[in-house]
């Protein structure tokens, strides 16, 4: 299966061999993490939490279920989630007086609490956050990792005195970001949403997109302020220094699965995946190359190759299994292993160890003497070029056009002036989804694409996955 040739099919026959996930679980878009695609997930978690941990923020883990009274107190909130929802209607074979939601995210679930926690100035800023499952009931065709209804899933809520406050919450949720994402080797843009596409509750949304390499926009998270729109409803106040209620501001920050399939996706080649070097559940493969004249001396070797290494910090695994060199590869290309150590008896005569890489397919050796730092070298080289190359990918997926004549299977950059019906008019024409206007906003002097009438403001749209 070519990649450039059929994406979708591409991507799901990758997800298969690489056994990343099962979808033959019972409930179509409940899927089953498998080892491999769990260890990855598992990785990426691992960052997340560093970096929030790193910035004051503290992991909570809140109750699945929230009672539909809770759920309904801020109407927007409601009327965006109305159709995704799960109700939990009956316990045992009692209907239950109040239904429940299974959570499709956590405001609704933490903010009576938050009112409960905050009484003063003191109490702030509030920042938590937790990685869970959370639950919608996706209608369009599911696809592992990106269309899903049950959704690993991180989310950092914080609360705060002033709306200044918050907004810098916002500044600091985007250097995150970035430092995630240089871990994934993903590029990204940050685009506010339009007024009908922002979060339900939300004053405004910062959406974060990756692009496919079929040309459509992948959205891998999003960044909302909410002002006090929330705190109103769900009466979080704080008092002040002069003993005057206030409400909290507050924002929220999220990612999904979704991050495992831009990477899958964005890395990904015919052989199968890429993994990063900082989220593969192994960063290096050793494969003995053995023959009958020296298969003891060989295989201590690569023993000790693969002992030196771990003890370094670096993951890795020994492939001894009773197979051919070339059937190792084929796995651990599928896999996306960063890079393959082969060992024969030659390398050992030489004191080297041959390495492969899995991004670009470039060979050397590295001296056994220098095992670790030059390991760890390889390593960095791999993870630079795999951002340098997916940023690249991502500019040249942007196309600037200045008429409506022709639509290009990318991501369109043109002026807009702003108004809600031109912005449907090209959403509802050629069947995009208006990304919205970048963030933070860029200077641009033009006319609108639509209605020709001046526009201070430039947007995006792409076909989304």
């Amino acid at each position: 299966m070519l990649k450039d040739e059929n994406f979708a099919d591409w991507y799901a026959d990758i997800v298969e061999k690489a056994n990343l996930s099962d979808k033959r679980y019972p409930i179509k878009g409940m899927n089953v993490w498998t080892p491999y695609g769990w260890k990855i997930m598992r990785q990426v978690d691992t960052y997340i939490r560093r970096e929030l941990d790193n910035t004051g923020h503290d992991e909570v883990c809140f109750p699945l279920l929230i009672p539909e009274t809770e759920f309904k107190k801020e109407k927007d909130h409601i009327k965006g989630f109305d159709s995704e929802v799960y109700w939990v209607t009956h316990a045992g074979l009692n209907e239950l007086d109040v239904r429940l939601v299974v959570r499709p995210t956590s405001e609704t679930a933490m903010y009576p609490m938050f009112a409960l926690w905050i009484r003063s100035h003191q109490d702030l800023p509030l920042k938590v956050y937790q990685i869970v499952n959370t639950f919608r009931y996706e209608t369009k065709q599911t696809r592992s990792f990106i269309r899903v209804r049950e959704i690993h899933f991180f989310e950092s809520h914080t609360c705060h005195a002033t709306e200044e406050e918050a907004q810098e919450q916002v500044e600091e949720d985007i250097r995150v970001l970035a430092n995630i994402m240089s871990k994934l080797c993903l590029p990204y843009s940050l685009l506010r949403r339009t007024e009908w596409d922002k979060f339900p509750g939300a004053h405004y949304t910062v959406g974060i997109d990756t692009a496919m390499p079929n040309g459509r926009a992948l959205q891998i998270g999003s960044i909302h302020h909410y002002r006090t729109n929330f705190s109103v409803p769900y009466g979080i106040t704080y008092e002040d220094g002069d003993g005057e209620h206030r409400h909290v501001h507050q924002t929220t920050y999220g990612m999904s699965e979704r991050l495992l399939g831009a990477m899958i996706g964005v890395h990904g080649d015919d052989k199968g995946l890429v993994i990063p070097p900082a989220v593969a559940p192994f960063q290096a493969v050793v494969i003995p190359i053995l023959s009958k004249k020296n298969a003891e001396e060989v295989s201590e070797a690569a023993r000790g190759i693969a002992d030196a290494l771990s003890k370094a910090g670096i993951r890795v695994k020994l492939d001894d299994r009773d197979d051919r060199p070339g059937s190792k590869y084929y796995d651990w290309e599928i896999r996306g292993v960063p890079l393959r150590l082969e060992l024969g008896a030659r390398d050992i005569e030489n004191g080297v160890v041959t390495f492969a890489r899995r991004d670009n397919g470039e060979k050397g050796t590295i001296a056994l003497d220098s095992l670790t730092e030059g390991t760890r070298l390889v390593l960095r080289d791999i993870a630079f070029s795999m951002y340098e190359k997916a940023w690249e990918a991502q500019r040249a997926s942007v196309q600037d056009i200045g008429s409506l004549d022709a639509i290009p299977e990318k991501t369109l950059r043109f002026g807009w002036c702003g108004c809600e019906e031109c912005g449907h008019a090209i959403e509802d024409r050629f069947e995009l989804k208006l990304l919205g206007t970048p963030y933070p906003a860029e200077e641009y002097q033009g006319s609108c694409i639509v209605c020709g009438k001046p526009a201070s403001t430039v947007a995006y749209a792409a076909r989304s996955m």
